[in-house]
């Protein structure tokens, strides 16, 4: 079944030319020119995928995001404006997975949207570990801490399991970056930073007492909760 994309982007000329070139590449794609549209259409139609632009009319693509997050974990990619660090910073923030400045080449955004939807395919069977209350299931890309699912963006999923594949080893934030393929690497790029504060938010992680996820200062992070082997 062919992926879905939703373009979320007042430009409607840019809109058609990237529904065009998206069929080259097997995408079925939707597109809305309003907010409210969007929102209506992800929660109608469920994409693998959206492109969210951060200038829009009524609701900004910060806005928008924020609204998302809070019923969906799929997959965003925003539009920012060219050299605006502070909206790739605050769109990571609000859980967006990756970024691409206008104006780009189409290609480009399509490597993109390829490399998001590898990350979401699994890459182990029916592989599910348990460290302390936390249960990873890599199979289904799930979290659930005490049995309650934890809603994940795929940055943060991706970022979590790099961790706990090795356990008590220090992980620098480039290797970690290199894991969220994807996101740019520049000389004042967060985005690691974000993802590992998101992730501690949302697993209940104290940072100075922490039970999953550890800070080596001046390097980068360590996985420390142990993991749990099924009685037989």
């Amino acid at each position: 079944m062919n992926p879905t994309i939703l373009i979320i982007d007042d430009d409607e000329k840019l809109n058609l030319l990237l529904k065009d070139f998206f069929k080259d590449f097997g995408f079925t794609t939707l597109t809305a020119t309003h907010p409210e549209d969007g929102l209506k259409i992800i929660k109608k139609k469920s994409p693998n995928i959206i492109i969210l632009d951060v200038m829009l009319p009524g609701m900004n693509g910060f806005e928008v995001c924020k609204a998302i997050r809070k019923f969906s974990s799929i997959p965003i990619i925003m539009l920012t404006a060219k050299g605006e660090l502070m909206d790739r910073v605050v769109g990571l923030e609000l859980g967006a997975d990756d970024y691409l400045s206008k104006p780009f080449e189409p290609r480009e955004l399509v490597a993109r949207i390829q490399s998001v939807l590898r990350r979401m395919h699994p890459v182990e069977k029916n592989q599910i570990r348990k460290f302390g209350s936390m249960t990873i299931d890599f199979n289904k890309h799930t979290v659930e801490i005490d049995g309650k699912r934890i809603e994940m963006t795929t940055n943060e999923f991706s970022a979590l399991c790099f961790l706990a594949r090795n356990p008590n080893k220090v992980l620098n934030r480039d290797q970690i970056l290199d894991e969220m393929s994807g996101i740019e690497c520049d000389a004042f790029n967060r985005s690691v930073d974000i993802t590992m504060s998101r992730l501690r938010q949302k697993l209940n992680d104290d940072p100075k007492n922490p039970s999953f996820i550890k800070t080596v200062w001046g390097t980068g992070y360590m996985f420390v909760a142990e993991e749990k082997k099924d009685e037989k």
